[in-house]
């Protein structure tokens, strides 16, 4: 069950000839592929191009109708490897993943088919996750395609330009023979609008005519002394044709004059954000027209010299707008110009900051600097905007709590990392790594565990060196999720502790599916998926590594059971890691999946239960333990209005999913027993119904009895 589904959106995708798309801009991709003729598809999902993923998986029936196959990729390094279905056919193949940890992943089978080349064009659709809406350590593609000689494209973030960088980057990478990446930014992925459709084209050669036709190129395969000979063929025959390419298709664009004196060059993806500073600075029209000449780099990586200093030439100063660190293209360009003797005087980190976002105020910032030391007669309106704020905005940052990421309302993860503080609190503080996913939310208060976190799949393997030479003493704790275990952790990280003897604990935690990147299905998913092989246990893959000691634990709520099998596991003797494999459903999935299903069936008068927690505010003491314990954001506090109670007590809101998690917590931890469980029921029987109303009249004398006795202060 992904996190969203496009069944509807995806009907869009059989427009013809002449008719207007409207949607965001990663169905806007899907259509451009099926337009452009794609053969093959896969992938792995993550923020911010999962949906791609989704919008591909719920568009099954269309890429079959047309002879697409299409793939959910075990990981980036699969996705990538698919590619080769190009080298030797004349096949178009895209992938997609999320940059930059997907493509560190996918960087080995990047650089092979970089190296060898392809026949068929090659489109690898990068979500670049930077900037301040990121979920990951800041870096950039830019890296990967000058590492590789991968061509790089960064299209203006509007639809129309974003369907045409799609047939460019497959055009291009047929007539230099190279994979090319197209970078979708992650305003890019989710910003909406129209283009004008064409038709969708079959593939010229499907991926089953090339199965019973299969060729072979020796000199494409990657092997010395063939690598030798590529490395020449890049620099010497497929670089100047995506030069020439690039300047015969005007994939970089001109706006402004050209007879300005001064002038930006910047990333295609900056140009709204650019637009919008020049804007503001009274130098530009909201639909772009603008005095100073900019050459927009729908293209960034090759640059080609002749067209940068062809921009260059005449000018007094150019500021170069690119986003993030390393300056790959402020570097590239300063060389071409000390090269070739130009005495323009270039500008861009230092006027720019040297890495962060690039918004609206920074560019504005920048522009307005830029402009009074270089051209101070463009800014009669930009000057007042820049030196003379009308009113100032106000730093807030210091009254505002701050709002880390967190488990959802009801969580199964919650139970599993309370039973690891209480394990914690028994036999001292371990070192425990952390994995990418979900649980990674652990290291946030009220938890406050783990130490470090390497990569997706990687949390046991990152506590690998970590080994106690006292086979008594502490052993270290480690972490990783379902969808890392299937990702890379099989072999990485529960293979690595098998092969090498490893003594420490690793816990699998296993919510159903890949929750982290959307909630789409893997491997040992319970549901039945139509197109995919899912319900292959965990436990059944962990033996087969070589692992004795495993424990299945089918109820993470169970408080009580993973502290004391988390104790066992520290305390075995058994030989090799210890693996506790602790199994339940994510809760936002199965809300997703289950509202819907009571309230129809309440609607059609059916008897629906729901359970509800809450506190009894007379036996709570107001210690708030039960929170340092279990986190979950309905759980909150509240004043009694007692003039002798001064800390207010647990209070749960309506929010609560009746998980029991907090009832269960009190119970292992031996807190106040102060959490009460109801039963909420739609449609009751006549006899719950007479129960109810007798209740409710007991307890209302009881409360009437006790209100009478209550010392009131006036």
């Amino acid at each position: 069950m992904a996190e969203r589904s496009f069944a509807k959106e995806v009907k869009k995708l059989k427009m013809g000839a002449g008719e207007t798309f409207r949607g965001e801009g990663i169905l806007a991709v899907t259509k451009a592929l099926l337009e452009n003729g794609v053969g093959y598809v896969g992938g792995y999902q993550g923020s911010p191009i999962s949906h791609l993923m989704d919008v591909l998986a719920d568009a099954q029936e269309i890429l079959g109708e047309l002879g697409v196959h299409f793939e959910a990729s075990a990981n980036e390094a699969t996705a990538t490897a698919m590619l080769a279905a190009s080298v030797h056919y004349p096949i178009r193949g895209a992938v997609t993943f999320k940059s930059t940890v997907g493509t560190n992943v996918a960087s080995d089978a990047l650089a092979n088919l970089a190296s060898g080349g392809v026949t068929g064009g090659a489109l690898i659709i990068v979500g670049e996750d930077y900037g301040e809406g990121s979920s990951i350590m800041q870096e950039r593609t830019h890296a990967f395609a000058m590492k590789s000689q991968v061509w790089l494209l960064d299209p203006r973030p509007n639809l129309p330009s974003i369907v045409k960088a799609v047939g460019d980057g497959f055009e291009l990478s047929e007539a230099s023979n190279t994979p090319v990446m197209l970078q979708m930014r992650i305003r890019s992925c989710h910003v909406y609008g129209q283009f004008t459709a064409s038709n969708n084209r079959p593939p010229s050669m499907t991926v089953s005519e090339a199965l019973e036709n299969p060729r072979r190129d020796l000199t494409r395969i990657v092997l010395p002394p063939a690598t030798y000979l590529h490395e020449e063929e890049k620099l010497t025959r497929r670089w100047p044709a995506a030069e020439r390419f690039i300047l015969e298709r005007g994939i970089n664009e001109r706006f402004g004059d050209p007879a300005s004196r001064i002038g930006i060059i910047l990333q295609g993806g900056m140009y709204n954000t650019l637009i919008r500073a020049l804007n503001r600075l009274g130098l530009a029209s909201i639909y772009g027209d603008t005095q100073i000449d900019m050459l927009c780099l729908n293209a960034v990586y090759p640059l080609v010299e002749g067209q940068i200093l062809d921009f260059c030439e005449g000018k007094d100063a150019v500021l170069i707008v690119e986003e993030g660190q390393p300056n790959f293209i402020e570097q590239a360009i300063g060389h071409m110009l000390y090269k070739a003797g130009a005495r323009v005087i270039l500008q861009g980190k230092g006027m720019l900051p040297m890495g962060g976002e690039y918004n609206g105020q920074v560019l504005v910032d920048a522009l307005g600097l830029f402009l009074e030391t270089h051209a101070p007669e463009l800014l009669p309106v930009a000057k007042q905007a820049v030196n003379e704020p009308a009113t100032p905005i106000p730093d807030i940052s210091a009254k505002l709590p701050s709002r880390p990421p967190g488990f959802c309302t009801g969580c199964p993860e919650r139970p599993i990392f309370a039973a690891t503080k209480l394990v914690q609190e028994e036999l001292g503080p371990h070192h425990i790594s952390s994995d990418i996913g979900c649980h990674l939310f652990s290291i946030m208060p009220p938890f406050d565990i783990g130490a470090t976190t390497m990569g997706y799949g990687l949390g046991p393997a990152s506590a690998a060196a970590l080994r106690n030479k006292d086979p008594k003493g502490k052993r270290s704790i480690s972490f990783v999720g379902d969808g890392g275990f299937w990702h890379n952790g099989l072999t990485s990280s529960i293979g690595n502790a098998v092969f090498n003897k490893n003594d420490g604990v690793i816990v699998i935690v296993d919510n159903f599916y890949s929750s982290a990147t959307g909630g789409q299905d893997i491997l040992s998913s319970r549901a039945d998926n139509p197109t995919k092989t899912t319900q292959n246990p965990i436990i059944d893959a962990v033996k087969g590594m070589g692992v004795n000691w495993v424990r299945q634990i089918d109820r993470t709520y169970d408080v009580t059971l993973m502290r004391d099998t988390m104790k066992e596991a520290l305390a075995s003797d058994a030989e090799g890691p210890k693996v506790i494999i602790a199994s339940s459903e994510c809760m936002l999935n199965k809300q997703r999946r289950e509202k819907p299903l009571l309230a129809r069936a309440a609607r059609d008068g059916k008897r629906v239960v729901k359970p509800r927690f809450g506190v009894d505010e007379d036996i709570c003491t107001g210690d708030h333990a039960c929170m340092r314990l279990s986190g979950c954001p309905s759980l909150s506090v509240k004043d009694t209005g007692d003039p002798l109670r001064d800390d207010p007590v647990a209070s749960i809101d309506q929010s609560c999913v009746g998980c029991g998690n907090c009832g269960e917590v009190a119970d292992a931890a031996v807190l106040c027993p102060s959490f009460w469980q109801a039963e909420l029921v739609s449609n009751p029987t006549r006899g719950e119904s007479r129960l109810a109303r007798f209740a409710q009249r007991i307890i209302t004398r009881l409360q009437a009895r006790r209100e009478a006795s209550r010392i009131v202060f006036q």
